[in-house]
C-alpha cells in the first residue's frame, strides 16, 4: 500500500495546519510548530469548545468546532491529536474535504478501516502522515546508520522492551488508555515496532501473548483522583517479530510491571551490539560493543534531525508533498505497524503464527543536521 507522490499542494508558501484534539499530547506539538519549517497553525478545534478557545488564545490563532476546521479553505492538513477511537472518523472527514491528515498513533483501530482510509487517499492524491516520528531523530537514525554501516555485522536479532505499572499514575484521564486502542501495545507499541521496522525492515509473521491482572486501576491525579477504569484490553504484552531480511526480534510493552533494569532496545550483530536511545524520545546516547571493542562506547550522533520534537513528521510531510518525494512517517509505515499489533492480538488467541499481508522498504534515513526544507523552497 503505498504513497501518493502527485498529491495536492497548497497555493500559500506554507503548509496551514488545523489541530484536532488539544488535549495533554497537544502541547507538545504547540511547543514544537513554531520552529518546524514549512508548517504554518491557524487554527484549533476539539470537542471541548471551551478548551479549544482557551488553547487557541494561548497559541495566538483561531477556535474552530471541528465540522467548521474541516470545511475552513483556510486548512491545507489536519493535524488529528484526537483519541484512538476517534482517528478514522475524523481523518476520512478530512481527506473527503480535500486536506492531508497527520495523526497521532495508532492509526486505527483496525487494519480494515485504515486500508479504507489509505485507499481514500490514494484516490483523492493526498497525504496520510503518523505518529510516531521520534524514529527520526538522533537517537534511532544514529543506530541506523551504524547498523547500515556494518559495525556490528549482519544482523541477527534484536530485543525491544518498554514496562511501567500503568498511566493512570500520571494523566488525569485515563480511561481510554485501558480501552480498544489503547493498552501497551496499541499505546506504546507503535514507538518500538516503528523503530524496529525502520531499523530492521518489514516484518513478515508474528506471534505472542497476552495477560491482564485483576488489580483494580485508581486514577492518581487531576479532577478524577480515586476514579476507577474499567479495564477493557490485555495490560501485558510478549511478541516475537520475524523480519522479511530473517532478522527476528522481540518486543515486551506493559502496564503491569513496578520496575525494571532491562534495556528498552537493542539490535544484535554477528560482530556486536547496539544500545538503542528510548524511542520514544527524539534523542539520546546511542551506544555500541563490537568484538574489536568489547566495551560498551557512546558513538558520536550520525544521523536524525537535530533539536526534533513532535511534529517533525508532519513538517517532513510538508517538505515531501512540494518535492514530489515520499514522506518518512507515512501512512502505509503506520498501517505496517496497525497490522503487526493486530497480528499480535489474533497469535495470542490462536497461540500460533499469524503472516502479514502488508509489506514497505524501509523509510529513506535522515542526514545528520539536516531539517525538512522549508516547502516554499523544496525544489
Amino acid at each position: 500500500m503505498g504513497e501518493p507522490l502527485n498529491s495536492q499542494t497548497p497555493t500559500v508558501e506554507s503548509m496551514r495546519v488545523g489541530v484536532i484534539g488539544v488535549g495533554v499530547i497537544s502541547q507538545e506539538y504547540f511547543d514544537s510548530l513554531p520552529s518546524l519549517p514549512g508548517l504554518q497553525l491557524v487554527a484549533v478545534a476539539d470537542l471541548d469548545e471551551e478548551l479549544a478557545s482557551t488553547v487557541a488564545a494561548a497559541q495566538g490563532t483561531v477556535a474552530m468546532t471541528v465540522d467548521e476546521l474541516l470545511a475552513s479553505p483556510d486548512v491545507d492538513v489536519v493535524l488529528n491529536l484526537t483519541i484512538p477511537s476517534a482517528h478514522i472518523d475524523i481523518d476520512c472527514r478530512a481527506l473527503a474535504a480535500g486536506k492531508h491528515v497527520y495523526t497521532e498513533k495508532p492509526l486505527a483501530l483496525a487494519p480494515d478501516e485504515a486500508r479504507a482510509m489509505l485507499s481514500l487517499a490514494d484516490v483523492k492524491g493526498l497525504r496520510v502522515g503518523s505518529a510516531p516520528d521520534t524514529v527520526l531523530g538522533t537517537g534511532v537514525q544514529t543506530a541506523r546508520q551504524i547498523l547500515d554501516s556494518g559495525a556490528i555485522g549482519h544482523p541477527l536479532g534484536a530485543s525491544a522492551f518498554w514496562v511501567s505499572s500503568g498511566h493512570e499514575r500520571w494523566h488525569p484521564a485515563p480511561q481510554f488508555y485501558y480501552q480498544p486502542g489503547g493498552g501497551p501495545l496499541f499505546d506504546m507499541g507503535p514507538y518500538y515496532l516503528t523503530s524496529l521496522v525502520t531499523l530492521l525492515g518489514p516484518v513478515v509473521n508474528v506471534t505472542g501473548t497476552t495477560h491482564r491482572s485483576s488489580r483494580q486501576r485508581t486514577i492518581l491525579t487531576g479532577p478524577n483522583v480515586g476514579a476507577t477504569i474499567p479495564v477493557d484490553v490485555d495490560t501485558h504484552v510478549t511478541a516475537l517479530l520475524k523480519h522479511r531480511s530473517g532478522v527476528t526480534s522481540t518486543i515486551t510493552v506493559s502496564f503491569e510491571v513496578w520496575a525494571t533494569r532491562a534495556p528498552l532496545l537493542e539490535v544484535y550483530g554477528t560482530l556486536g551490539t547496539i544500545g538503542v536511545p528510548d524511542p520514544n524520545t527524539f534523542a539520546g546516547d546511542t551506544e555500541i560493543f563490537t568484538q574489536a571493542d568489547p566495551a560498551w562506547v557512546v558513538a558520536p550522533v550520525s544521523g536524525g534531525y537535530a533539536n526534533a520534537g513532535r511534529g517533525v513528521g508532519l513538517a517532513d510531510m510538508a517538505q515531501a508533498i512540494h518535492s514530489g518525494t515520499p514522506h518518512r512517517a507515512s501512512g502505509a509505515l503506520a498501517f505496517h505497524v496497525l497490522e503487526i499489533m493486530d497480528a499480535i492480538i489474533r497469535a495470542a488467541s490462536a497461540e500460533t503464527f499469524i503472516p502479514l499481508d502488508s509489506t514497505i522498504e524501509r523509510p529513506d534515513p535522515v542526514r545528520l543536521g539536516s531539517k525538512p526544507e522549508d516547502s516554499s523552497t523544496a525544489s
